[in-house]
């Protein structure tokens, strides 16, 4: 086997090699978005967060559920609709699945940094960190209790996991419902794929695609805590928090990744 590929037990008729693209991509493993770092077979469209592709054999522990023992499952448990203690969102595939309290988690949920960290110091710094419940309100909803939440250091800025996957939804519904007219490929996951690089504005890079506008996100600018001459500067900081979160949820939370991030946010 060449570096860089592995035989995965969903995809076994062809190897899955490891790359990275700045396009996101919808796992066929957990069926959440990500970008960045993937397994891919190019021949079948499949793509896998390493996560999804990668999980551990010994049951997960987690800090935030101290007393649970999460198993990779391949889909979820039972026959009843099941949706994710991070995020709040359906589980559809891939999952982390307690038995003993029935907790779920997608596997890039599970794999949340508890540190989000940017910047080089100074005023521009912002510093994030992972909460399973916050006491402050959500800087986009204002409601306190929901789902994990990302907080700043200074504790101004509160955001719940939820809310910044609803705006990805909202800005992204194409890459998580596969809609999009694209190429007239047909459905499923090509036509999925098309119709969202429709709206992106996509051009020939180096022999491959790449993106040249990305949609913006949309709802990041909502302020529910607004004060006289600080207005510009809690957005700001919001939106850098929301570019952490972003990078951070769709599994690759990476510096480069939160730089490409910053460009779905309409200046």
């Amino acid at each position: 086997m060449k570096y860089g590929e592995i035989t995965h037990f969903s995809h076994p008729q062809h190897k899955l090699r490891f790359e990275y693209a700045e396009v996101p991509f919808k796992c066929d493993g957990c069926k959440e978005v990500g970008i960045g770092s993937r397994f891919k077979c190019n021949l079948c469209d499949y793509d896998l967060h390493r996560q999804c592709a990668l999980p551990s054999v010994a049951p997960l522990r987690h800090a935030f559920y101290p007393k649970c023992a999460f198993q990779f499952l391949a889909r979820p448990p039972g026959d009843a609709s099941r949706f994710c203690n991070a995020c709040e969102r359906d589980v559809a595939g891939f999952v982390l699945h307690c038995g003993a309290c029935g907790f779920d988690l997608h596997p890039c949920c599970a794999a949340l940094p508890h540190v989000l960290d940017a910047g080089a110091g100074g005023g521009d710094a912002v510093r994030l960190y992972l909460y399973r419940k916050a006491g402050a309100p959500c800087h986009r909803c204002g409601r306190k209790g929901r789902s994990w939440s990302y907080r700043s250091a200074c504790k101004k800025y509160n955001l719940h996991v939820a809310c910044v996957m609803e705006m990805l939804e909202e800005s992204w519904h194409e890459l998580f419902n596969g809609g999009g007219d694209g190429d007239g490929g047909g459905a499923g996951k090509r036509g999925l794929v098309g119709g969202v690089h429709g709206g992106m504005g996509v051009g020939m890079v180096g022999g491959g695609y790449g993106v040249r506008k990305i949609p913006s996100i949309k709802g990041w600018e909502k302020n529910h805590h607004r004060g006289k001459g600080k207005v510009k500067r809690c957005c700001e900081v919001a939106a850098m928090a929301v570019q952490l979160i972003i990078s951070a949820v769709l599994g690759d939370p990476t510096a480069i990744i939160a730089g490409i991030v910053g460009s779905f946010f309409s200046r």
